[in-house]
């Protein structure tokens, strides 16, 4: 009964993060076409303000992982899904730029609230080391987020219009998440394995080498995964491939993670270095083979599994190497220069493009993934068994 229903629990959890993405990262790949075309607003600031939006949420992303330290996640990612409504109505009324600049500061803030961090950080909270387990479950339910989302979205652009499809997506977030929150956590501050030592975790959260070289390898994930993730392509079509045969190269990535992601769970007593390690080597290889077109394919579908089980590893990877006392401020911590270097990812990859060509950025990325492998063996020399490590880089005391 209890296994039945941390299943029903993740599934919830799921779902609204399903929701809370579409509605914010993922929605302009949808999005900024029909913007571009009814507004005339030069594409590249349109892309800039999703750039924005990640940056205010990096910014912010320590405070929140200090406040879920003291108070618990519950109703911060409830909240989330009302904030990025209050964006996404702002964003359809936009008659202007720097309107519509300003509704994406204001998602920005919701996506600090509301997406992994807060949630991971969360279930940190209510099940300690245990967590590593429905954190899988959660991003194994969330890896079809573009999956339902961009047809909903993309149905309710050619019916209705960009400005009431944010409207109606609007609506959807504020009906649905806060209840959806409500329904499977406990109240903050009941049920926590980080209560008794909240305010200590907050004042001395862990720094020294350990935290360096997952800070570092976070980043560089982050950076291949938002390049991919908004140049594939481009790049394929630099590479011979039809506009047709690109996007249906594309559509692999989300059943490659998610396939990768139950694997990883089959897999949950491994230590989280093993799946780093594997997904590091993954995206690696499969950014090489998408140097030959030939290849192209079997290159996604590997760098799909890679990126998959990357965002459980986002999750567990802190928890295991620092444990639960410091974790909710290890992740803020770890947010901030991840998403400030994702923001900055767009504007610097097509400059890359533009400048260099395709083959060119790709192997820029390649060197990327083959350093983040180096990172993630740099690390096993402080996975001490399955002992955290202190927030001095010491294993605690027994």
């Amino acid at each position: 009964m209890r296994t039945q229903s941390m299943l029903v629990n993740a599934t919830v959890l799921g779902l609204a993060q399903i929701l809370v993405w579409g509605g914010s990262f993922f929605l302009m790949a949808v999005l900024a076409d029909p913007v571009v075309r009814d507004t005339g607003w030069p594409r590249q600031w349109v892309y800039g303000s999703l750039s924005l939006g990640i940056l205010i949420s990096g910014l912010l992303s320590p405070r929140v992982g200090q406040l879920i330290a003291r108070h618990g996640g519950r109703r911060l990612l409830a909240g989330s899904g009302w904030v990025i409504a209050v964006g996404l109505v702002m964003l359809g009324a936009a008659t202007s730029l720097p309107i519509f600049m300003l509704a994406w500061t204001i998602i920005g803030v919701g996506m600090a609230a509301g997406l992994y961090d807060s949630l991971f950080a969360t279930l940190a909270a209510l099940h300690g080391e245990a967590a590593r387990r429905a954190i899988s479950q959660v991003t194994l339910i969330s890896g079809f987020c573009t999956t339902l989302t961009w047809p909903v979205i993309g149905w309710l652009i050619e019916h209705v219009g960009w400005r009431h499809a944010c409207w109606g997506y609007a609506a959807l977030l504020a009906v649905l998440v806060w209840p959806m929150y409500f329904m499977v956590l406990p109240p903050d501050g009941q049920g926590t394995a980080l209560t008794e030592h909240a305010d200590a975790a907050a004042q001395a959260p862990p720094y020294g080498m350990a935290f360096t070289l997952l800070t570092m390898g976070f980043t560089l994930s982050s950076v291949i995964m938002t390049a991919i993730s908004v140049q594939l392509i481009a790049l394929m079509q630099a590479k011979g491939l039809s506009l047709t045969a690109a996007i249906g190269l594309g559509a692999l990535i989300g059943p490659s993670q998610v396939g990768a992601r139950a694997i990883d769970a089959l897999a949950s007593r491994l230590h989280p270095l093993w799946s780093a390690l594997g997904s590091t080597l993954l995206v690696a290889v499969g950014l090489l083979l998408l140097l030959a077109p030939a290849a192209a394919s079997l290159g996604i579908v590997l760098y799909g599994a890679g990126s998959g089980i990357r965002s459980i590893v986002r999750g567990t990877l802190p928890l295991a190497l620092f444990g639960k006392r410091h974790y909710a401020v290890v992740l803020g911590r770890i947010a901030r220069p991840v998403l400030i270097a994702q923001a900055l990812t767009p504007l610097l990859g097509g400059y890359l493009m533009q400048q260099q060509g395709a083959t060119f950025t790709l192997v820029a990325l390649c060197l990327l993934a083959l350093l983040n492998m180096a990172l993630v063996l740099a690390l096993f020399p402080y996975r001490r068994g399955s002992t955290p490590v202190s927030a001095e880089g010491e294993q605690p005391s027994a």
